[in-house]
This record gives C-alpha cells, structure tokens and sequence, in this order.
C-alpha cells in the first residue's frame, strides 16, 4: 500500500515505524529537512521536504497514486486542508486526520466529502483519556482492552501471589475459576537477566507470580477474571496528576465527579486556566511534580494513583519514582521514547504502567491500514504485539479459515484465536451474539468476528492472507 504521512513528529514517527516494517510504501512530508533526514537514516522511506497543504508538495509526495494520507502534523487546520486538498484534487482514497478538537467529530457533515473529506479522525489525547479511564475503573489491570463494544475483552494482568490461579497450570483454570471462560493467550516472564521473555502457552503453563498475563474473556467476566491473578485493590478514590496539559485536563473533566483530583501544573498561567475549567472540588497547584516537599504536603502516601502525564518523558519518570518511594499506592507514566518505557515498567522497577502515547493511537490507524476485514487492532506491549479483530468471510471453498476446525487453521507459531463472537437468534427471535472461548474442535463461521493474538509483528500479514477471501481458493 502506497502511504503518504503528513508530519514527522512523534505520532508521525511512531506510525511510519509501524507501518514500514509491513512492507508499505510510506512518504513522509515534513517542513524539517534535518527531522526528515533522520527519519530516512533509521527507515527505509522516502522524505519530502515542505508544507503539504500546498498541492505542488503533495504532487511531489506521490499523492496522484496514494492509497492513503494520513495527517497528524501538529495543526489540526493543517491535517484538516491536507485532507481536503488529496480528496479534491489527487482523489486519495482513504484520508484519516489527527484532530485536537472536540467540535470536530467523526460522521459529522462537516467531515463528509462535500466538506472537509476525512474518513477518520485519530485523537491522541482522547485515546490516552479513555485508556487510563479504564485503568482506574480496574486498577489491577496493566491494560485493558475491548472489542466488539466490551462483549469481549483483552486484558494484561501482572500475577501476584496469592492470587487463586498463581502456582497453577493453564488446564485447572475451568476447575479453579468455574463459569467464566477464558483465554490465556500469552504469557511473559522475567529471566535471570531482567528481559521479558514470552512463555509457550499450553494446558501444561503454570503461572507464576510476577508473570504479565494477556487473557481474554467476555466484558461482563472482566472482574473475575482479574480477582483470579490477583487480590482485589481498593476502588480508586484518590488522584493527582502531574500535568495539565490537554491529557491532564481532558482527564481531570472526565473523572472530577467520580474520584478526588489534585492537578500539579509548574506554569503559573496554565494554572490560572486550568481554575476556570474544572469544578470547585479540583485542586490546581503550582509547583514542580519532582518536589519532594510539594508531593509530602498534598499527602502523596494517601494516593491511589499517582498519574505523571507532562510533555517531559524524564519528570515523569522521577516524579513517579519520587512518588511511590513515598508511599503512593500505584503510578503511572506517560513516556515517549519507546526505549524509556521498556526500560522502565516492570519488576525490576517502581514504575507500575509506562504508556507510550503513540502507540495508544496506532491500533486504531492499523485497522484501516490491514488487509480484509480488520474491525480492530491493538498494539501490545508498546508494538511488540498485536491482538486483532478480523471477520471471517466467504465459505469452506473461498477461505482458509471459514468451515474449519481450530487445530486446522495454519496460524504462525505462537498466535492463538482467543474468542470468536458469533451471530445468533435471540429467544424472541431478534438477532443476538454469543462470545465462544473456542477449542482446537471448534468451527469458524461465515461473518464470525475472531480475535487472533499475534506475539511478533511481522506475523500479522500471515494472520492477514489467512482470512482474505479468495475467488480460486480450493
């Protein structure tokens, strides 16, 4: 697929990674010839210097024949005219726009072809907000993920001891955890040298405590399934955020009538905004999130969640590691550089979640990037992995998947289908959907959704051929 990316910052940069490893075609434009330069040491892609609202720089770029131009410059006005001008004038067929603002939304008749033409917004900041939403709904959780509207989800769950399923091998889980089917699709330990190594997962896996744990369930089953690795935490009550940037403050409005938020801003003007944004029972504090003394005044110890979300990947870091030497019960950061972020979660830390904000993001340019029917993708752990949604089509004749059993479908070694949801008649007759936790005897359906786990990136066009219909399949 031939793919234009306007911006070279780190979304940009981050999708451009992603999307060269597949083999694409990528372009990326830029106004900065020393960022771009950069770009083409690391990648193999074509860089074009210059402003790519101006047609002559699309032109350049190849947008006459792209497939595809996807917009995160910093600008919303910029990724906006962008797609408007590949849609008018070059007829690029799939125009997707990073958009800020809220007043800009998705099927709106101001985004339809006669308007701005954007096939699909990407929000990062919304992406991250309602990512760490649901940490806090489920605060055991390391991620939580949800396909076909949360009746089934993916979630990543460190084991600790105590927990009913820890000491014990994948096959005890139905005698151990009755009534809730569930997948484990991956495991992941620490070796002696500190790396994280994936487990082979089979009925004979003991879990062990410290493992990371990727599972998948029926939504409603979510609950359990974690109280199954590990005790309960109490609920989230108590929050600070390090950071009223356009992540904190979305975060702080969405949550301030559910828990207790304190805002730490170091920009005394900000502060002043951030006081006429949120509701009285929002505390916005000037000071520095890496001040020892600051964080022992608010009472740090009493935290639930210690949430470091700043532009700056090193605050974070030491505030989080600051923050929880003090007593904070769980602390996150949000961290750019994928390096910093896989060096930091984990055991061997104090840092419970890193989140790498662009790859919060890239699941959702992926699924419009991947051949067949994809209905979703997510990244996991930070890009290593990936869990998709893929709807099987055709017949026994036309597919390599549909109308065969589990044990016959040719997966790339260590990817697991993990749950099926199928259409089924309700009891009054209206149509329904069951989610399957399938076996290696179970049959894939035409217009089953199948989520497939795949530990290696280079293993999703596999993954992708498998489930493409084809005309003169026998």
């Amino acid at each position: 697929m031939k793919i234009l990316i306007l911006g070279a910052g780190r979304v940009g940069e981050s999708v451009a990674e992603s999307l060269v490893s597949e083999r694409n075609d990528i372009t990326v434009i830029d106004t900065d010839p020393l960022r771009l330069a950069q770009l083409q040491d690391r990648m193999d892609l074509r860089g074009v210097v210059g402003n790519g609202i101006q047609p002559s720089v699309l032109k350049e770029a190849g947008a006459e024949d792209a497939d595809m131009l996807i917009a995160c410059a910093p600008l919303d006005e910029t990724n906006l005219v962008a797609c408007k001008i590949a849609h008018q004038k070059f007829g690029t067929p799939t125009r997707i726009a990073r958009v800020r603002s809220p007043e800009f939304t998705e099927g709106s008749a101001l985004m339809g072809k006669d308007g701005l033409a954007v096939d699909e917004i990407i929000c990062p900041e919304e992406s991250l907000t309602r990512y760490i939403r649901k940490l806090i709904e489920f605060p055991e959780a390391l991620q939580v993920l949800e396909f076909m509207q949360n009746r089934v989800s993916m979630i990543a769950v460190r084991a600790v001891h105590g927990g009913p399923l820890v000491d014990h091998v994948i096959s005890e889980l139905p005698k151990l955890v009755p009534d809730v089917p569930m997948r484990i699709v991956a495991i992941y330990r620490r070796d002696l040298m500190g790396m994280d190594r994936q487990v082979f997962c089979d009925g004979s896996t003991r879990i062990e405590a410290g493992d990371e744990v990727f599972v998948l369930a029926a939504g409603e089953h979510i609950r359990r399934v974690l109280d199954a690795m590990r005790k309960r935490d109490d609920p989230v009550k108590r929050v600070i955020i390090a950071g009223g940037g356009r992540v904190g403050l979305r975060l702080a409005r969405q949550i301030a009538r559910q828990v207790q938020v304190k805002i730490i801003e170091a920009d005394p003007r900000r502060c002043e905004y951030l006081t006429t944004q949120l509701p009285d029972s929002t505390l916005v504090l000037h000071g520095d999130s890496t001040d020892e003394d600051l964080l022992e005044s608010e009472n740090v110890q009493d935290c639930d969640l210690f949430l470091a979300l700043t532009s700056d990947d090193e605050d974070n870091i030491m505030s989080c590691l600051l923050a929880k030497r003090m007593g904070a019960h769980r602390v996150l950061a949000l961290i750019n550089r994928k390096a910093y972020a896989d060096l930091v979660q984990g055991t061997g830390t104090q840092i419970d979640i890193a989140i790498s904000p662009s790859q919060t993001v890239i699941g959702e340019l992926l699924a419009h990037v991947r051949r067949g029917d994809v209905a979703a993708v997510y990244s996991l752990r930070r890009g290593a992995a990936e869990v998709l949604e893929v709807i099987a089509r055709g017949d026994r004749k036309s597919s390599r998947v549909v109308g065969r059993r589990i044990d016959e479908i040719a997966l790339p070694a260590g990817s697991q289908i993990g749950a099926i949801v199928r259409d089924i008649p309700g009891a009054d007759g209206t149509p329904g959907r069951e989610v399957l936790i399938p076996h290696h005897d179970t049959v894939v359906e035409s217009d089953d959704h199948v989520i497939v786990f795949v530990p290696r990136r280079r293993m999703v066009r596999q993954v992708e051929k498998l489930f493409q219909v084809g005309a003169m399949f026998f």
